[in-house]
């Protein structure tokens, strides 16, 4: 922490208190048109605050989503990082990314900040939740406390990456737990990436059941 930031992507002087220089901060890939309500990318010419026809059709139970970044290039490679190869400093990166975005755009400010929790088989094999780590940082900077210890997994499930929609929300379902009633009014749910949005719809369905005011989902990235 005494030593200057270092840009983890090309070596050059960090900037902006971050591990990323200036030119490779310009180069993350934003999702600056997205569903209000899911974060789904839209068509640049869509208005502020519209939503997909999913959405429109059938809104999941978060009320908003705040995701800025597109899961692609180098955003895809740092949460690569993050992820599956034990580089926390890369989490905590993102943690930042995503606070100094949350800033930028005046989102609202939840009361808590819930990461999406592992399964303790899957925990004890990575040997750390990415999602945490990114949210200890993004505590850090916005002073929002986190809680990582209400929602758990129940069970293991069957990795959700290859698996249509319809296959993930059914793979998803009964998923999640809490060990306590949750009294705060509003809670931002992390996660490292978006998909189809039925992980974070099942953990939000859990969250509100428990007691939960109004849940809004917060991620880094967001596939298309």
């Amino acid at each position: 922490m005494l030593l200057p930031p270092t840009c983890v992507l090309c070596a050059a002087p960090g900037a902006n208190g971050l591990d990323l220089c200036a030119a490779c901060q310009d180069e993350l890939p934003r999702n600056r048109q997205a569903c209000a309500r899911c974060a789904l990318p839209l068509p640049p010419e869509s208005a502020p605050g519209a939503r997909c026809g999913a959405c429109q059709l059938h809104p999941p139970p978060y009320t908003a989503a705040f995701v800025p970044y597109l899961y692609r290039d180098t955003i895809r490679a740092l949460i690569a990082g993050a992820k599956f190869r034990g580089r926390l400093n890369l989490a905590r990166l993102l943690g930042l990314c995503l606070a100094y975005s949350v800033r930028e755009a005046g989102v609202t400010r939840p009361d808590l900040i819930m990461p999406v929790p592992l399964h303790p088989q899957r925990l004890q094999t990575r040997g750390y939740n990415q999602a945490l780590e990114i949210a200890r940082a993004l505590s850090r900077e916005l002073a929002i406390p986190v809680d990582a210890d209400t929602c758990v997994r129940l069970r293991a499930i069957t990795p959700q990456e290859g698996l249509e929609k319809e296959a993930r929300r059914r793979n998803i379902r009964g998923a999640f737990g809490v060990i306590a009633p949750i009294s705060v009014g509003h809670v931002a749910l992390l996660d490292d990436v978006v998909t189809t949005g039925s992980t974070a719809a099942e953990v939000a369905n859990t969250l509100l059941q428990a007691g939960a005011g109004r849940v809004d989902l917060w991620a880094v990235a967001r596939t298309p």
